[in-house]
């Protein structure tokens, strides 16, 4: 395999064959063909001598497999980049570890204005809370220091950064010694952000992008929004994607929206929806998801960013305009206001309008049956990260700690939405889990609640063809003539056709069905690593096949 710059790659002919090649087009194909940024035939091994006198280069891929590109349903890119490059707590142990680190964080970059950090998680640890001011004012010499929770809906930071922020004090969300919430945590992250420069956003942006490409991952669905990252940090990326090699970057603005003129100000952007991280309410681990019963560990309920009418009212407007809407929501409480705005929506423009917009909701995890009968109903893609459920799933996990196991065991319903016949679209929420497509399609196929458990094949889709589908692209996702070159070369072990147990259905293993196998991904075994990610027929991740 050669390492010619995308550039120089840009609108050739490429064959690859003496491989696997995922295909519905061919179950059995051993070769591609890439022209001019597509996907120009896909076939036999004997058939591809056909094409080889008039390839401008031929890839041996010696066995190897070529799978679609991922797509990550949802990521910040900024943020991800920050954690790559700087202070991740994601695996500190132990509250001790995380000020330490910290402390040597603080001590390598004296230039900082603000020191940025996240990932941390108090539920883990031993001492059982986060740490304090006066412990972060220690840590770091006196100097600002934002460090968000592991999920990003809270933070703590030093005592020089909330004088950053003298109006702190007085918004929801800020108690004085516990972690910063809602909209006390919104101004001091935007203040934190604010600091950096363009240069180092940018730096942040190309690692993310890079990491991603090494990983297969083909697109990413940025969210941002006022409350997140800022119209700089939103725009910097899109222009950055746009100039030079990498992932694409489908940006959504969490904006809401009431008429047809703040949705053309959203569009100047280069959003693609007014969406993402919209909230509706928290997380369930900084206890500010909003339920319908209270906490199992703290006496109330969560808290609720957005009723029913604001949801519907910015629909509406979204569903007239031919623009996507989306929202974050977590707890029961908030999907039942979601599915409640959008049936009033679908009242007020019409159902079938409404269907036709595919908007989204993002997370999407305490649902019930009634609220999945809802999706399914008003055609909403559900963007889920596999990830949490193997994170914080479990019967001792952060989950069962917030709800108690009896709640904590309905979350994450995946089997029950594709049952429904409700989108999936797979991410990661990138920092708060790591960007590892594979590693979230073991997590859907082996979840920590046997019954919500779906196929390895039903996960890929999700996380290749249900990515671009969210976005309302059917034409790609998957390695057919005609749709985008976006693919990734695997070395992987034996390819299954594999559904974690006998109560998940399947596609039948005998090879006369014709189903396109995948690599073994049960717990414990290697996942694959990839050799090269390809996006519209420019390579952006390249290691030798051997």
């Amino acid at each position: 395999m050669n390492d010619r710059t995308p550039e120089e790659t840009d609108g050739r002919t490429v064959l690859l064959r003496g491989g696997t090649v995922h295909s519905p087009a061919d179950p059995c194909a051993t070769a591609v063909v890439v022209e001019r940024g597509r996907i120009a035939w896909v076939g036999s091994e004997g058939a591809a001598d056909a094409f080889a006198d008039g390839a401008d280069e031929i890839v041996d891929l010696r066995g190897a497999l070529v799978t679609p590109a991922f797509t990550d349903a949802h990521v910040h890119t900024t943020a991800t980049g920050l954690a790559l490059t700087g202070l991740d707590l994601s695996g500190a142990g132990t509250l001790a570890a995380a000020l330490d680190r910290v402390r040597a964080h603080a001590s390598a970059r004296p230039g900082d204005a603000v020191l940025l950090g996240q990932g941390w998680d108090a539920s883990r640890w031993p001492e059982g809370r986060p740490p304090s001011r006066t412990e972060l004012d220690a840590a770091t010499g006196g100097r600002p220091l934002y460090l968000s929770r592991v999920d990003a809906h809270s933070a703590v930071v030093s005592t020089a950064l909330l004088d950053r922020v003298p109006a702190v004090t007085g918004l929801p969300g800020f108690r004085d010694g516990e972690p910063l919430t809602g909209d006390a945590h919104h101004a001091v992250r935007r203040a934190a952000y604010a600091a950096l420069t363009p240069g180092q956003r940018a730096d942040a942006q190309r690692a993310a992008r890079r990491h991603a490409a090494s990983l297969g991952i083909g697109s990413l669905h940025e969210c941002a929004g006022p409350d997140i990252s800022g119209e700089e940090d939103f725009t910097g990326l899109l222009a950055l994607a746009a100039a030079e090699p990498g992932p694409r970057v489908f940006g959504y603005w969490a904006e809401l929206v009431a008429n047809a003129k703040e949705i053309a100000r959203i569009r100047d952007l280069g959003a693609v929806g007014a969406a993402g991280d919209l909230f509706v309410d928290g997380s369930l681990g900084s206890h500010t998801a909003c339920l319908g019963e209270p906490y199992a560990d703290a006496p109330h309920s969560g808290s609720a960013r957005l009723g029913p009418d604001d949801i519907a009212a910015h629909v509406a407007a979204c569903t007239e305009a031919g623009f996507q809407a989306g929202f974050h929501a977590i707890g029961d409480a908030a999907l039942t206001a979601v599915v409640d705005g959008v049936r009033a929506a679908a009242e007020r423009v019409g159902p079938e309008r409404v269907r036709a917009a595919r908007h989204r909701v993002e997370h999407a995890e305490m649902l019930t049956p009634e609220t999945v009968a809802a999706f399914a109903e008003l055609a909403l893609t559900a963007s889920v990260q596999p990830a949490f459920d193997a994170a914080w799933g479990g019967e001792d996990g952060m989950y069962a700690q917030r709800l108690g196991a009896d709640r904590a065991r309905t979350l994450n319903p995946y089997a029950g939405l594709l049952r429904a016949g409700v989108p999936l679209a797979l991410g990661s929420d990138s920092p708060v889990t790591p960007l590892d497509p594979w590693g979230a399609v073991r997590a859907a196929a082996f979840h920590r609640t046997p019954g919500h458990r779906i196929s390895v094949r039903g996960a890929f889709t999700a996380h290749t063809r249900g990515g671009w589908r969210a976005v309302g692209r059917d034409d790609a996702g998957v390695l057919v003539p005609g749709a985008p070159a976006d693919y990734a070369v695997w070395e992987s072990g034996s390819l299954v056709v594999q559904a974690p147990d006998t109560r998940v259905a399947a596609w039948s293993t005998d090879p006369r069905s014709g189903t396109p196998g995948l690599p073994d991904l049960t717990p414990g075994s290697p996942l694959p690593v990839c050799l090269r990610t390809v996006v519209g027929g420019r390579t952006v991740h390249a290691r030798p096949i051997e």
